[in-house]
């Protein structure tokens, strides 16, 4: 059993603490997951804020079938395409990609530090939603290809593929932007 599901077993039990321990835990990696849905820190702060909300009022079972950590991603996943889909109805223009507040890049390069990996970050940008979550999923998170199945519901084999064509497109918008590999 993981600190966060013990966490979140003592806050259905009444004890609140347990909930700070989870926002705590999972608060940044589960902003900077869901902001690379939305392109927008303030959009992406506001659904983790309703991820956590959600858990707190809802107080949705948590099955063990998966971890802890892939479980609440998979709530702030379902939020966040909640929230693109109300948005698209709304909204005729498109969300401009390339548009950094300042939020959003003191985040990004607090959480970057090397020029190499400011690249890599800013590659990462010009590709598809879907190539940005399966490499983020992957590398910034750590998550193994069967619970980025469970979080993404695709299966492991159309996240490998996918992984696969994200690796490559990320590849060739590196050499693009002139990123040397070191020898």
């Amino acid at each position: 059993m993981d600190n966060g599901e013990s966490s979140y077993r003592r806050f259905l039990m009444g004890n609140n603490e347990g909930l700070l321990e989870i926002i705590r835990e999972y608060r940044t990696g589960l902003l900077l997951y869901l902001n690379s849905f939305v392109q927008n820190i303030h959009t992406a702060e506001d659904l983790t804020e309703d991820t956590f909300f959600e858990i707190m009022v809802k107080r949705p079972k948590f099955s063990g079938k998966s971890t802890f950590k892939t479980w609440i991603y998979s709530i702030g996943r379902n939020i966040a395409a909640k929230n693109l889909r109300k948005d698209a109805k709304l909204s005729v223009v498109p969300l401009e990609l390339q548009e950094y507040l300042a939020d959003e890049e003191s985040i990004e390069i607090n959480y970057i530090k090397s020029e190499q990996n400011r690249m890599v970050h800013q590659a990462l940008h010009q590709l598809k939603l879907e190539y940005r979550q399966i490499l983020y999923l992957s590398y910034f998170e750590n998550f193994s290809i069967k619970e980025i199945s469970l979080i993404t519901k695709q299966s492991e084999k159309q996240v490998k593929n996918l992984l696969y064509n994200a690796k490559k497109s990320l590849k060739s918008e590196l050499e693009r932007s002139g990123f040397e590999y070191e020898e």
